[in-house]
């Protein structure tokens, strides 16, 4: 067994033992805590076998009785109130009482993926965010956004708990929480005007895999998890392994209700072969589903950014990468995908982490405010590729999730075509529009001196290229091929 994991293995077996003292509860179950409104919310922990534990909440006289089994644990579900910002009590009682007190009732997201979600307002080590001071400063003004911190662990079995505290957002706190996660928070509390809790789950660098349980790895995939060793082995890189980051970093929470979850993830699987990652996201989203008992939590994510993977970011792998995110938004009921093309600035081809994260938490929170709490008016879709159409030199390309048109007319920018000799030239693309009602209107002509009969369009289809092209919300039209060239 390798030495660096047989900690948190450890660690593991001691968190199975309930304390002998009282009734003990998971660090996430603490003071300044959300807890989602209007829902049977889950509460749990530890205490001698056999023993009685009585759970009495400030904002109703109901009472909830749970016995511990032979393992200590114990669990309850209480009614909870419609969000407000008037703290809130919870009492746990097995002859000694423990009180939780300051908390929230209001929307809980779960913010988990690699480094870019984990990124903090503080920023990482020459990278950093966009606007950071002018947050913490408003921060002074904040009500209601409460966030966790769940530690980054690794551990072949999954644990129960994890050592973490619930914050209030504040300019001494608030240079601590996931950039993206906190502009989506800040977004949904402006918009609704009530709590919001954020629980960050997060590991920079990890996979897809790094996420999935112990039967998924198994089933669906080639990975070694029976063996710490050999994991160790094929994966040098401890963020790269599987199973060790859902277990360690994740599991802690699933018992925790939740309504929705927010992901920024794909980096480390540029390069997978064929749909082999939009396949293993969608039994992903599918396990975490399981795990938190809803069926349809929905599920937001963030395209990859504009990144140099080689060759001057001429080479194809990110963008066959947000290919497969796209088909995933595709395959994943109740998800939806955001566009960060236009989220790169020119002088970040080597930055894997870009500054820019306020549009990626306002663009995630559009999605959660239109499809989850009745913001029918925002337009929360980015364009995408419809169709095209050939007539001699031109070719006619027409988009869904316009949205009441384009956002310019001139200086389009992006678009390439290419003949039958899969060569691709850079194309000028203009608005086209006639008077009447030509099909063609309201769409882009795309025409290059190189290609006189064009087969085939691409759009930023690169590791970095930034295009311009967006419709009447200035969300980015996605990144596309036509073709299926090697």
């Amino acid at each position: 067994m390798n030495k660096k994991l047989f900690p948190f293995i450890a660690m593991a077996a001691l968190m199975a033992f309930p304390s002998e003292a009282k009734v003990r509860l998971p660090h996430v179950i603490c003071d300044n805590m959300v807890i989602q409104q209007n829902a049977d919310v889950n509460l749990w922990g530890w205490d001698k076998p056999g023993k009685d534990v009585k759970v009495s909440v400030s904002w109703s006289d109901d009472v909830y009785t749970a016995k511990t089994g032979k393992d200590g644990r114990w669990s309850v579900s209480v009614k909870s109130p419609k969000a407000s910002y008037t703290p809130l009590s919870i009492t746990f009682d097995d002859g000694e009482k423990t009180t939780v007190n300051d908390v929230l009732a209001g929307e809980v997201w779960v913010c988990t993926g690699q480094s870019n979600m984990e990124m903090p307002i503080n920023g990482f080590g020459n990278c950093p965010v966009e606007g950071a001071n002018d947050v913490k400063i408003d921060a002074a003004k904040v009500k209601g956004i409460n966030f966790v911190k769940i530690p980054s662990v690794m551990s072949m079995t999954p644990l129960d708990d994890a050592d973490c505290k619930w914050e209030k957002v504040s300019p001494a706190t608030v240079g601590d929480c996931s950039a993206t996660g906190y502009f989506f928070g800040e977004t949904l509390n402006k918009a609704l005007d009530i709590p919001i809790g954020l629980i960050l789950a997060n590991k920079g660098g990890s996979r897809v895999e790094s996420w999935l349980d112990y039967d998924n790895l198994k089933k669906h995939t080639t990975e070694e998890v029976d063996d710490s060793a050999k994991m160790v082995k094929k994966f040098e890189w401890d963020y790269h392994r599987p199973l060790v980051w859902g277990n360690g970093t994740v599991h802690p929470i699933l018992n925790y209700t939740v309504n929705g979850i927010i992901y920024y993830q794909g980096c480390s699987n540029v390069g997978d072969p064929g749909n082999q990652y939009s396949d293993r996201l969608k039994i992903l989203v599918e396990q975490w589903r399981r795990d938190f008992r809803n069926e349809n939590l929905p599920f937001y994510f963030v395209e990859i950014a504009p990144y140099n993977y080689g060759s001057q970011g001429l080479r194809q792998t990110g963008a066959l990468l947000r290919e497969q995110q796209l088909r995933a938004s595709d395959i994943i009921p109740n998800s939806a995908l955001v566009c960060t093309n236009d989220l790169a600035y020119p002088f970040e081809t080597t930055q894997i982490h870009p500054r820019q994260k306020k549009p990626v938490g306002d663009r995630l929170a559009y999605h959660a405010l239109k499809r989850n709490y009745g913001f029918d008016k925002l337009i929360s879709d980015s364009p995408r590729y419809k169709s095209m159409e050939v007539s001699n030199d031109s070719v006619f390309v027409s988009f869904d999730h316009m949205d009441w048109g384009y956002d310019r007319f001139e200086d389009i920018q992006g678009f390439e075509i290419a003949g039958d000799d899969k060569v691709f030239y850079p194309a000028k693309a203009v608005h086209f529009w006639e008077p009447g009602n030509n099909p063609r209107n309201e769409t882009v002509l795309l025409t290059a001196p190189e290609v006189k009969h064009p087969v085939a369009v691409r759009y930023c289809f690169k590791d970095f290229q930034l295009g311009n092209l967006k419709n009447a919300g200035l969300l980015p039209l996605f990144p596309f091929r036509t073709d299926n060239w090697e």
